[in-house]
């Protein structure tokens, strides 16, 4: 088989170095820097023909230098020689544009992908879709991984009594309801209405709360307004003590504000996304670094990725 080798861009160093240590390879050694105009330079400093590849980056914030990033290195990789580049993204950005919902809207989700086997990449390796159907945008294999397993692992051990499972939106019914069921809990749902881009009104609660612990759960969220406004909502109802739990937590000054106003009592999630330390909220991060280290083993050696949608008990 051929060697494999993983390159990362700048989104997210940490995650990519633990990613490294997991399977037990070395960073690749790349360039990756900003011309003085702003456009980005890379260089890959190691031979990579016939190699086996992965690139490594998350398209958080800025999500178009970061973009650009992967592009340019998957270019890089293919005009090296690289015998196949699978694109690694613990967080797809652009993904909440996946449809016209008004005239005259691109349907950017699908741009990004077409961009990606553009530059060059022959499989995508991803992380909890914002919208199942971006998957069949790709014209190239696509991996789809879940962060359950990791975030199921440390919620069972909490051993949370009375616990109901609750979905901010009607959007994320199916995972809430994957929750309760594995989690042996009750089900919930809040329906809400967005007044702007940044803010959600919560206006309904489907399902009993009151006196019993609950667990908000998400795939993202940025200006935690959709979490907040259903927390107030719950609380209101007499839930006692409220945990919130996303995937991908992209937070701006905003959603930082919200958060240490509510009564969110902890916010569950992984480290998809970089992100500094943030006062005045509790914030649990938990790596998913073995679980995207695992698949890459699994597509290095044409494996199966089935087992990894599973969890213990």
């Amino acid at each position: 088989m051929p060697p494999v080798k993983v390159f990362a861009g700048n989104s997210n160093p940490k995650l990519a170095a633990a990613i490294c240590e997991s399977i037990g390879v070395e960073l690749g050694r790349s360039t990756v820097k900003p011309f003085p105009n702003g456009e980005t330079f890379v260089k890959i400093d190691e031979n990579v023909r016939g190699t086996d590849v992965f690139v490594i980056q998350s398209t958080s914030a800025p999500a178009n230098q970061h973009l650009m990033e992967m592009f340019i290195m998957i270019d890089a990789l293919r005009r090296a020689s690289a015998s196949r580049i699978t694109a690694v993204l613990p967080f797809y950005g652009y993904a909440r544009q996946d449809r016209k919902d008004q005239p005259r809207v691109p349907i950017t989700a699908k741009l990004v992908a077409n961009l990606i086997v553009a530059a060059g990449a022959t499989r995508v390796l991803t992380m909890d879709l914002h919208a199942q159907q971006i998957q069949g945008f790709f014209d190239i294999p696509v991996d789809h991984l879940y962060a359950a397993p990791v975030l199921f692992d440390y919620i069972k051990r909490q051993n949370t009594e009375n616990l109901v499972v609750v979905s901010p939106d009607l959007g994320g019914l199916k995972m809430a309801a994957a929750y309760s069921q594995i989690l042996g809990a009750e089900l919930a749902i809040v329906a809400k209405r967005r007044k702007s881009p940044t803010e959600t009104e919560a206006i309904s609660l489907i399902g009993d709360i009151e006196g019993k612990n609950v667990l908000l759960v998400d795939d993202m969220t940025e200006t935690a307004g959709t979490l907040v406004s259903a927390a107030t909502l719950l609380k209101s109802r007499g839930a006692r003590r409220i945990q919130a739990c996303v995937s991908h937590t992209l937070l701006n000054e905003l959603g930082i504000e919200r958060l240490r106003n509510s009564v969110i009592d902890e916010l569950i999630t992984t480290d998809s996304v970089a992100r500094s330390a943030i006062e005045g909220v509790r914030i649990t991060t938990l790596s998913v670094a073995g679980l995207l280290g695992e698949a890459i083993k699994r597509i290095y050696s044409n494996s199966s990725v089935t087992s990894l949608f599973e969890f213990k008990g």
